[in-house]
């Protein structure tokens, strides 16, 4: 469920796509200095969507620099961070540590085992920091678990469990003023995000056996203007709570990322399946 939150490079001036692959690079930097080489191979822009958001919202000191890596060795790339680079970090190794736990139990891949306990130390770091969140995290993907091996066929029910997982970590400081809009918008992507992964994983889920609400519901065979139907209704719940929050810088990245970057992995789903795009 984690890897939609990317932006339409495409669609981004050169200015803004060196923003958004310096608040990347940041966050790679970040990844390696607090949990170590490992982590860097967990990285992801969902986390890069997140930091933007916060930094947009709350202006904190940012630094930045140009410099060489082990991936791009031969040319310095532009960086950026704040201390919610840092936060990203955290939860990003959170998460990867809880996802490579959840496969090895679901299907018993050494590799996901060799990851977890790779990833252990660097979680519990977070663990410490972020006790709230860690939490959030360890539920909710609990409350999923058990609704998947229920075969529940409440779609709003697991939905709802992933929001509430994204909703906490999109609250840096419960006590802010803006953490009640916040964990709202996370929420709502949240939802957005595992209906859409549901539904792009549909026909793969029912061939494999594997749990999909829409399949327990017996609505394997939505059409694909029904399941965007229900994409749309939610992506625009999440976008009007997104724009209520008081935000100048990157805005307009952050616009590219939820009404147009959200629904690359479905396009690229329906082009696969030679369907017609957005």
């Amino acid at each position: 469920m984690f890897g939609y939150i990317i932006a339409n490079k495409d669609l981004l001036t050169p200015e803004q796509l060196d923003r958004y692959k310096s608040c990347y690079c940041g966050l790679c930097r970040a990844l390696h200095e607090r949990h170590g080489t490992l982590a860097r191979m967990t990285l992801n822009f969902d986390m890069t969507f997140l930091i933007m958001l916060l930094t947009s919202l709350y202006e904190p000191e940012e630094s930045d620099g140009y410099a060489r890596c082990a991936v791009h060795p031969t040319q310095k790339n532009h960086w950026s961070r704040s201390v919610y680079t840092l936060y990203g970090a955290d939860m990003n190794v959170a998460l990867a540590y809880y996802n490579a736990l959840d496969d090895w139990h679901d299907a018993r891949r050494a590799v996901s085992l060799a990851e977890s306990k790779a990833l252990k130390r660097g979680f519990e770091r977070a663990q410490k920091s972020w006790p709230r969140q860690c939490g959030a995290i360890n539920s909710c993907l609990a409350r999923l678990g058990e609704l998947e091996k229920e075969s529940s066929p409440d779609a709003d029910a697991a939905a709802n469990a992933f929001g509430e997982l994204l909703g906490e970590l999109f609250v840096y400081d419960e006590n802010d003023y803006q953490s009640k809009r916040l964990r709202s918008f996370g929420e709502k992507l949240g939802r957005f995000i595992y209906m859409m992964d549901a539904c792009v994983d549909l026909e793969k889920d029912v061939r494999r056996g594997q749990y999909n609400p829409f399949a327990a519901m017996r609505r394997s065979d939505m059409s694909e203007q029904e399941k965007r139907s229900i994409l749309t209704a939610l992506i625009a719940e999440a976008a009007e709570e997104f724009e209520a929050l008081p935000m100048l810088q990157d805005v307009d990245i952050m616009r590219n990322i939820l009404y147009c970057g959200v629904w690359t992995q479905y396009e690229l789903k329906l082009k696969k399946k030679g369907g017609r795009g957005r």
